[in-house]
């Protein structure tokens, strides 16, 4: 497995190796030496994945302290451009945001630590997305951003947005608990 920085310093890009044959592929998305080497979390309390249609959006998602959590997102199906924002006052990178195209093929995955907000496009027909964090879910600190407030483009204008995802407050009306 590769592991590259990104711009938004504690968030990595992660490659693993993708063995294919005649009868399909096969990928190994968490190794604990290897985990352990770079000094990501290996602790994670819950996996789950999502089905979205093609023009969906999902996010920008995070759960506030003390239930924040570090999460490793991989698109198994299909194909999406990954969004992720530092939420951290003081970082160099606060309220910056770098995007990222997840797809079955590649197999890449983002590892995201706390702090940060994250969601996606579905640039294919459908996508099935893998979630696995670090805390257990909670309603009362699960909480977003407004997708069209980071100043990234996305494919199209109107893209198939929930109604809680349409009304979360603009980044530049987001009072941080997070700290760099």
């Amino acid at each position: 497995m590769e592991i590259y920085e990104t711009k938004l310093p504690g968030c990595y890009e992660l490659q693993p190796k993708v063995f294919k044959d005649h009868r399909g592929t096969f990928v190994k998305t968490f190794h604990e030496e290897v985990f352990k080497k770079y000094q990501l979390n290996i602790n994670f309390a819950e996996e789950y994945y999502s089905f979205s249609h093609q023009n969906v959006f999902r996010g920008l998602h995070f759960q506030m302290p003390p239930k924040d959590h570090t999460k490793m997102v991989y698109c198994v199906q299909g194909e999406v451009i990954d969004a992720v924002v530092d939420l951290r006052v003081g970082s160099p990178t606060y309220g910056k945001c770098e995007t990222f195209s997840l797809t079955a093929e590649k197999a890449n995955i983002i590892y995201i630590p706390p702090g940060f907000a994250h969601g996606f496009y579905v640039l294919s027909e459908t996508a099935i997305m893998m979630y696995k964090v670090s805390t257990v879910y909670s309603p009362e600190q699960d909480t977003g951003i407004h997708w069209n407030s980071v100043g990234v483009v996305w494919p199209i204008p109107n893209p198939i947005v929930s109604k809680r995802d349409n009304e979360f407050v603009a980044l530049s009306d987001f009072n941080s608990p997070f700290v760099y």
